[in-house]
């Protein structure tokens, strides 16, 4: 039994002060009290720790290094898709691995507990498979293992390069699979998961409407009766048009008549949507997985959040491309994008609630149905999924409450995130993950062997 306590602790109920929680040794909450006298570890502000709902880790490693204009003169994220394409081809399964484990040490130290990472590069350069079909899945199991996040693995399931059905280009050659070979690369996948903790999840991705048949959109929720289930949906312009074009409507359209969207499902982006749209996929109960920073970074287009959360819609948050990790700047961005499409402040404030506040707890309760795990609550029953933040900081001095989330969403950054436990495994220390050392020592023997290819 493990024992953590705090002076202050955002519950269920709200917030709460000299707070114990017990924790037991499969990382689960089993008791919670308030009013308590001061034992075990000790905190000055606890939170729950969400889940970073959306990541291709190995794109960290190509960060910074697409800033440059293409030949295009207006350059998008089409051709940013071209560059990247290039540097995939390069990557082995080893590169893979140290990369995810350097991503995943950032994404603890950042506040996030768990990753749900978006996985499509299976094959080897050319598209031949491995002798291991799950080979690359390994190896994003084996960096959970040496950071200790809590994982929900979703391998993507990529078929054609357009909605005409067309073959994929030889960037893409390394994410293909029909959706028989696609299966048994699911079940290599939760195999390869069998040797980490309990609190382990997995789930499927149809990459997008692009990628993926008609046919097997419809059926995707019977095909894989249980897990969540992610899906990239009306991100970009030309994809709308194609969409619309070879479909007859558009992607949302699409979408919310002909398949089963729920509970089960995480969409990510969702940028370019109508009014309408906005409203309806809110009410379906699917989740709108939304990664600000890469979406500025991409030119996406901006989410329509204001309606959303208004319709009912839940929110969760990813570090996508993995540019930047940053939790307080992920939320930071979204609130900021609606005060300048609008010309209002704290757009996503409510009348009970600070901005920050309600953006947090909202990508508590959207993490939490994305993975399908028990998180983002200090109660029991629940995974102990938390992070403190450093209340002795000038940034946080005379904070309190929904000021001090305030305060370190708007006024501070990730350097204020102190401590992080991801099933009561406690893996960052004084701002620091435990590994810190070993991971990023592994990160750049990769970034040296990438480095002519870069």
């Amino acid at each position: 039994m493990n024992t953590v306590w705090a002076e202050t602790a955002l519950l269920p109920t709200g917030w709460a002060s000299d707070v114990r929680i017990n924790i037991n040794a499969s990382g689960m909450i089993v008791d919670v009290k308030q009013d308590t006298l001061a034992v075990g570890e000790q905190t000055t502000f606890l939170l729950p720790s969400p889940a970073n709902a959306h990541s291709h880790a190995f794109q960290r490693a190509m960060a910074g290094l697409t800033e440059r204009r293409g030949p295009n003169p207006k350059d998008s994220f089409w051709t940013w898709r071209k560059l990247m394409f290039h540097f995939l081809d390069r990557l082995t399964p080893e590169h893979v691995e140290a990369i995810t484990a350097f991503v995943q040490m950032e994404m603890l130290e950042a506040g996030y507990s768990t990753n749900a990472e978006f996985h499509y590069l299976h094959h080897q350069p050319g598209g031949v498979p491995y002798d291991n079909l799950a080979e690359t899945s390994e190896r994003i199991a084996a960096a959970a293992d040496q950071t200790g996040i809590g994982l929900c693995l979703l391998p993507v399931h990529y078929e054609f390069g357009g909605c005409d059905g067309r073959a994929l280009t030889a960037g893409q050659i390394r994410f293909g699979n029909d959706i028989d070979r696609f299966n048994a690369l699911h079940y290599g996948a939760i195999s390869a998961l069998s040797s980490l903790p309990k609190d382990t999840g997995y789930g499927v991705a149809p990459h997008s409407l692009r990628a993926v048949s008609v046919e097997n959109l419809k059926s995707y929720g019977a095909l894989f009766p249980t897990g969540p289930i992610h899906m990239h949906l009306a991100e970009q312009l030309p994809e709308v048009d194609e969409v619309q074009k070879q479909w007859g409507q558009r992607p949302v359209e699409w979408a919310l008549d002909n398949m089963e969207l729920d509970e089960r499902w995480c969409l990510i982006h969702c940028t370019q949507m109508t009014a309408q749209e906005t409203v309806s996929l809110a009410q379906s109960g699917a989740v709108a997985g939304l990664c600000p920073i890469t979406e500025s970074n991409l030119g996406d287009g901006i989410f329509d959040a204001v309606r959303w959360m208004d319709s009912g819609g839940t929110i969760a948050v990813g570090s996508d491309s993995n540019i930047r990790i940053a939790l307080s700047e992920e939320l930071r961005t979204l609130d900021y994008s609606q005060r300048l499409r609008d010309g209002t402040r704290a757009a996503l404030a409510s009348s009970k609630y600070s901005t920050g506040r309600r953006m947090f707890e909202s990508i508590l309760k959207g993490g939490a149905q994305a993975t399908q795990r028990k998180t983002g609550r200090l109660e029991v029953g629940y995974w102990a999924d938390m992070l403190t933040l450093d209340t002795s900081s000038e940034h946080l001095w005379g904070r309190a409450k929904d000021t001090a989330l305030d305060a370190w969403i708007f006024a501070g950054d990730d350097r204020l995130v102190a401590d992080v436990w991801s099933a009561g495994r406690h893996m960052v220390k004084d701002g620091e993950h435990i590994a810190r050392a070993n991971i990023v020592a592994a990160y750049r023997q990769t970034i040296n062997a990438l480095k002519d290819d870069l």
